[in-house]
C-alpha cells in the first residue's frame, strides 16, 4: 500500500521527507530532486514548516541557527539532538560568564568611585548637533519680532554684487 501511495504522491504532488523538529515546534522537510509528470525536473529543496505560520508574528530567533544553516545549505547533514543540546548548554555558559564578568566590572567600578580613583561620570547635555550649522551659536528667541513700526518703504537697498 505504501508503494501505491508513494507513486500517487509522486505523480500528483510533491514528495517531502520529514527530517526533524526543533524545541520550538518547527518541522523541517527535505524535498528530493524529482521529475514531474510533464518531464520537468524540480531541484531539491529544504523547507521549514513554522510552528507559528503567521508571517507577522515571526520573531528573530524563531529558527535555531543549526537548523538555519541546514535550511540555507551551509551544512549537508541536519543537526542531531545531541549537537543542539550541547550548543544550547555552551550558549548558556557563555551568557552566565558574561553576566559574571559584568557584575565584577560594576563592583570594581563602584569601588574605584568610592575610593576616588575615578571621577564620577557627569551627564553633559548638548543642545543641537555638532553637524548643524547653528551649533554653538546662541539660540534665537521663540517670541516673534517685528519691524512694523520702524519700517520705511524704499529704505532698504540690495548690495551690488560687483
Amino acid at each position: 500500500m505504501s508503494r501505491i501511495a508513494a507513486i500517487l504522491r509522486r505523480s500528483f504532488g510533491v514528495v517531502r521527507n520529514y527530517v526533524g523538529a526543533d524545541h520550538l515546534g518547527n518541522k523541517y522537510y527535505f524535498i528530493p530532486e524529482q521529475k514531474t509528470w510533464t518531464g520537468r525536473i524540480v531541484r531539491a529543496k529544504r523547507i521549514v514548516e513554522a510552528a507559528n505560520p503567521k508571517e507577522y508574528e515571526y520573531m528573530e530567533g524563531s529558527i535555531p541557527m543549526e537548523w538555519d544553516a541546514w535550511i540555507r545549505g551551509r551544512r549537508k547533514e541536519p543537526p542531531s539532538i545531541e549537537e543542539l543540546l550541547k550548543n544550547e548548554s555552551s550558549r548558556e555558559q557563555v551568557k552566565a560568564k558574561a553576566r559574571e564578568v559584568e557584575e565584577k566590572d560594576q563592583a570594581l567600578l563602584a569601588k574605584e568611585y568610592k575610593e576616588g580613583l575615578v571621577a564620577t561620570p557627569t551627564r553633559t547635555v548638548a543642545k543641537g548637533h555638532a553637524s548643524a550649522t547653528s551649533f554653538g551659536k546662541e539660540e534665537f528667541s521663540e517670541e516673534p519680532t517685528s519691524t512694523a513700526n520702524t519700517f520705511q518703504p524704499g529704505s532698504w537697498m540690495p548690495t551690488s554684487k560687483k
